[in-house]
């Protein structure tokens, strides 16, 4: 493998108060799912001037930015999601969000905005490249599956040789890069049950079929199920988060509504939970007279790393930060990441970069999806200086 021929690292950091500059503009002004208009015209002015082709497709407000080498060799993708999430930003920042229940509360302002500045990298390079740069900036990370709809758009088409991503954590070691191989995040599907009863007066539960004992009874042997019936070698989490029934304290309902996640690491178990679920719940209503609807909406599948491009990026981190900026992780994180749909075609990796404070202790940081998350900007040069050196070394060799 040949050694990084650009030092990244002094580009990232020339550029950072710009990235710095346009992750707080994005920050004020969050959008939520596959719409992100304000945020792709940020993107837009940030990349005008530069020799890209852009493509953009009708369902989504995804943007692929193409930048071609001189020689027509391998193709390589770089993606930062967009989106924010539905919540009310309690950070005090003078850069908060200027939209109410909005924020950007899992980092893709600063993904955006790292892999901006290593378009800006490799374009002012782009002499030396050996081939094709993909960035794709993408909205409806958050449950909206906006990879899914870029992939479907055709704007991917023809698919790269290899695609990775970066992903901020507040709870890492500043600084710090980590992924693993094989399974990286989980699948994470939306579970409900329905169950109806018969409704009747509180005074004479004989006469009615009260569906929320069995609701509960639904609910503890949902937990027995996955202790019993998935290998704890190839788990699965099942989380009932919100039981809804009834309208007062009078009244048996007719009906309870169990709300919940599905995640597991392997279409085996996925398959396997879904199989359980619609015999389990149906069986326990039926022996108390009740029934039980089982419904599972399928959202992303598991974000599964190729063990040659983690190897590959663990070389590129540590040759550019060295050894002591890279963590293999033991296990698996059961969040989900619809990244996870461009890995399923391309082989490739997620890598995350932790972004306390420096000072802070990272353990006790307020975490993604929090709405008091902060993040230290300056991580953010070493992020860009990683992308573009993942992009030029797999070009001039490839996962060797």
């Amino acid at each position: 493998m040949d050694l990084i021929s650009t030092d990244w690292r002094a580009d990232a950091e020339h550029i950072l108060p710009d990235l710095i500059d346009l992750r707080r503009d994005i920050h004020r002004e969050p959008e939520l799912g596959l719409q992100n208009p304000k945020t792709l015209a940020k993107i837009k002015a940030a990349l005008a001037g530069l020799p890209l082709e852009l493509r953009e497709g009708p369902s989504t407000t995804g943007l692929i930015a193409t930048l071609k080498g001189p020689a027509n060799g391998r193709t390589v993708l770089l993606r930062g999601d967009m989106d924010a999430l539905p919540l009310h930003e309690d950070t005090g920042l003078a850069y908060s969000s200027l939209t109410e229940g909005a924020m950007h509360a899992c980092g893709h302002d600063t993904h955006v905005a790292m892999l901006v500045g290593a378009a800006k990298m490799l374009c002012a390079k782009r002499d030396q490249l050996s081939g094709t740069v993909q960035f794709m900036f993408q909205p409806g990370e958050e449950g909206h599956h906006g990879a899914r709809f870029m992939l479907d758009d055709g704007l991917i088409d023809p698919l790269p040789d290899a695609a990775f991503a970066l992903h901020i954590m507040p709870n890492a070691p500043r600084g710090v890069f980590s992924g693993r191989s094989g399974p990286l995040l989980a699948s994470s599907d939306v579970l409900t049950i329905t169950v109806k009863g018969a409704g009747g007066h509180a005074s004479m539960p004989h006469d009615a079929i009260d569906p929320i004992p069995v609701a509960c009874e639904i609910v503890s042997a949902i937990q027995t199920m996955v202790t019993r019936k998935i290998s704890v070698f190839n788990p699965a989490v099942v989380t009932i988060a919100k039981i809804s029934a009834g309208t007062t304290d009078n009244i048996i309902p007719e009906t309870a509504v169990l709300l919940g996640t599905i995640r597991t690491l392997s279409a085996q178990s996925r398959a396997r939970v879904a199989e359980e679920l619609h015999r389990l719940a149906p069986g326990i209503a039926a022996a108390h007279g009740c029934s039980a609807q089982v419904h599972i909406e399928q959202g992303f599948p598991v974000t599964v790393c190729d063990d040659r491009a983690v190897q590959f990026g663990k070389a590129v981190v540590e040759d550019m930060f060295g050894p002591e900026s890279w963590i293999t992780l033991d296990t698996p994180i059961m969040g989900a990441e619809d990244f996870a749909y461009v890995l399923e075609k391309v082989p490739g990796a997620m890598f995350f970069l932790g972004a306390s404070h420096e000072g802070d202790d990272w353990r006790t940081c307020c975490g993604l999806h929090s709405n008091r998350m902060v993040l230290d900007d300056s991580v953010m040069a070493k992020g860009a200086a990683l992308h573009a050196a993942i992009a030029e070394r797999y070009l001039a060799d490839g996962f060797a």
